[in-house]
Formats: structure tokens, C-alpha cells, sequence
């Protein structure tokens, strides 16, 4: 009973484990499935499957199962394109070219630019000096990882670019589809833009002109990465997700994207056996700086108070923190798993 209790007690800690290791393993997931699979097709094929079991659950959980008028066709179609179609094609061509640990960090600048693009989209959204510094921060953290080559400008410089333009199509779709009128249940949402976006992504994969999915030898690592990605990471990952930003509300959840590359680099290391490098920490170590920069006014008045309510043996369950603009996240609440 008392070991029941105490997985009781910190079963949002374990929660946020679990979901940091799921989404940090899917890179290293995406990299053993890229050996046998053309990138747009296996991201096209991951959402197809994790699309359906989230529509599954949309009909179960909901009556409003599916889209209805155009403006809800226009919030899951612009979370289609730019979400899932363009977000994770790049993703998933980008990886090709660098390390599970790179691809993890590179994606972890999503939380610096949403509120970037918010500042130029959403008119209630300011970013103050701390905010500027802090993409800006961020930025210098990408180049560190890009660590380019100005007499040879491929490779992992070529990775790096499509990964955080992969990032950048993340950050605006999200922010954009916050303009929308339309209001859906996050299940139907998540559903539909998945597929849709997997729709957009085969598209792309014939008119790349890739291998086609005859030509692909299914063998069982092929198999267990595509599952991994697509029930794991993809619809379970989103469970937990939305679960989270429930108990532990926006800023804390955010901070999953800085848990993630940590798992994408020891499951690289260990099963991949790739290097992990001075440039790719230091670049984590700026980019996580910027971070916590932007973020400045809301972690910051709230250690000082959870201290405090320590200091005088309260329970830090009782802090209560007002919303911020600094906490505003986009209403539809897309996760930026990978």
C-alpha cells in the first residue's frame, strides 16, 4: 500500500520521465528506421498510423469527432501543413544528416520561437529586452551545434538548417492556428491534423520523387521504429502530454524540451553508438539559456516564492502563481513531440 501511495505522490514526475524518454528515444527511433525508409514517407506512414488511433479515441471520448464548417476545416488544415506536413518532413530529412543529440537540441528552440512569432502575430503577446536576448541566445546555441564549415557548407550543416526550419514551421503553425476562431475537442484536433498531415506528406513523397513503398525491405528494426514512433511517441505521447499541461500548467511542461535531448543523447550513444561533442553540450547550454531568459519573470517570482513558503514549513502544493502573459500558450495546444 505504502509503495502504491508513493507512485501515487509522484506519478507527475514519473509522467514527465516517461514523456522526456519517449519523445528523447523517437530520435534515436527515427535515425534506425532512416536506414531502410525514404524520411518523408516514414514520417508520412508514422501519422497515418498514430492519426487513426487518435481518431479512434476521438469517436470514443467525444461526439464532435470530426470537423465541421470551414472554419474548423482551416484550423486542422493549417496545423496539417505547418504542424505535421512541413514540421516533421523536415524533421525527418534533417535527421538524416546529423546525430539523435543534435536533431533533440536543434528541436528544443520550438518554445524560444512560439512566443517570437507570437510577439509578431498575436496582438496581446510582448516580448521585453530578456525575451530578445533570449531568442537571440538561442540562436548562437544552433550555430554552436551547426558548428559550420564555411569551405564545406553539407552535412551537418545541411541537418542543422532543416531541422530548425523544421522548428520554425512548428512555432508559426502553432501561433497562427491561435488566430483561428475555431475551437475543436484536442483529441479531434490532434486526429485530424495528423492526417492530414500525413495526407500532405505522401504527397510530397511522390512529387520528391522517393523510393516508392514497394522498393522498402520491412525488416524488424524497420517494423519497431515505425510502431515506436506512432503509438509510443506519436498517440501516446500525446496522452500524457495534455496530461501534463493539466497538473503542471504551461512553463513547466515547456520544459520536457530540455529533458528530451538528454534521452536522445545517451540512447544515441548507447544503441547508436554515437559521439556526443563539446559544440553539441555547449549549444544545449546556450539554448536552454535563452529559455530561461524568456521565461525570466515567470520561473524567477516563483522559486523566490516556493522558497519562501518552504522557509516557513509550507507545502509547496500551496504556492498559487497568476497567470502571466509569459505563460500564454496557443489555444489548441499542439505538443511539440517528435
Amino acid at each position: 500500500m505504502k509503495a502504491i501511495s508513493n507512485l501515487t505522490k509522484h506519478r507527475n514526475t514519473l509522467l514527465f520521465v516517461t514523456l522526456a524518454f519517449v519523445w528523447g528515444t523517437s530520435f534515436m527511433a527515427i535515425k534506425s528506421g532512416l536506414a531502410e525508409l525514404p524520411p518523408v514517407l516514414f514520417a508520412a506512414l508514422r501519422y497515418d498510423i498514430a492519426g487513426v488511433l487518435l481518431l479512434a479515441l476521438a469517436v470514443v471520448r467525444t461526439a464532435h469527432w470530426r470537423p465541421r464548417g470551414r472554419d474548423e476545416w482551416t484550423l486542422v488544415g493549417v496545423g496539417g501543413v505547418l504542424v505535421i506536413g512541413l514540421h516533421f518532413g523536415l524533421l525527418f530529412t534533417g535527421q538524416q544528416y546529423v546525430t539523435s543529440a543534435t536533431g533533440a537540441i536543434v528541436l528544443s528552440t520550438t518554445p524560444m520561437l512560439t512566443p517570437l512569432f507570437a510577439w509578431f502575430l498575436l496582438p496581446d503577446e510582448r516580448i521585453g529586452l530578456p525575451g530578445m536576448l533570449g531568442v537571440l541566445l538561442g540562436l548562437a546555441g544552433v550555430v554552436v551545434v551547426a558548428n559550420p564549415d564555411p569551405s564545406a557548407l553539407g552535412g551537418q550543416f545541411v541537418g542543422v538548417a532543416l531541422m530548425f526550419l523544421s522548428a520554425v514551421s512548428f512555432a508559426f503553425g502553432a501561433v497562427l492556428t491561435d488566430r483561428l476562431p475555431a475551437k475543436l475537442p484536442l483529441a479531434t484536433t490532434q486526429a485530424w491534423t495528423m492526417l492530414l498531415g500525413a495526407g500532405l506528406l505522401h504527397v510530397l513523397h511522390v512529387v520528391l520523387g522517393e523510393p516508392s513503398i514497394g522498393t522498402v525491405r520491412w525488416s524488424p528494426d524497420v517494423l519497431l521504429s515505425l510502431a515506436y514512433l506512432a503509438v509510443a511517441a506519436g498517440a501516446g505521447g500525446f496522452l500524457i502530454y495534455f496530461h501534463l499541461l493539466d497538473e503542471l500548467g504551461p512553463v513547466e511542461i515547456s520544459l520536457v524540451n530540455y529533458a528530451v535531448p538528454v534521452f536522445a543523447a545517451l540512447a544515441g550513444w548507447a544503441l547508436l553508438s554515437e559521439s556526443i561533442t563539446a559544440t553539441t553540450v555547449g549549444g544545449f547550454a546556450l539554448i536552454f539559456g535563452g529559455f530561461s531568459l524568456m521565461k525570466w519573470d515567470v520561473v524567477f517570482p516563483r522559486l523566490v516564492r516556493l522558497e519562501a513558503r518552504l522557509s516557513r514549513g509550507r507545502s509547496a502544493e500551496n504556492v498559487y502563481v497568476p497567470d502571466s502573459p509569459a505563460q500564454s500558450t496557443t489555444t489548441h495546444a499542439y505538443p511539440s513531440d517528435d
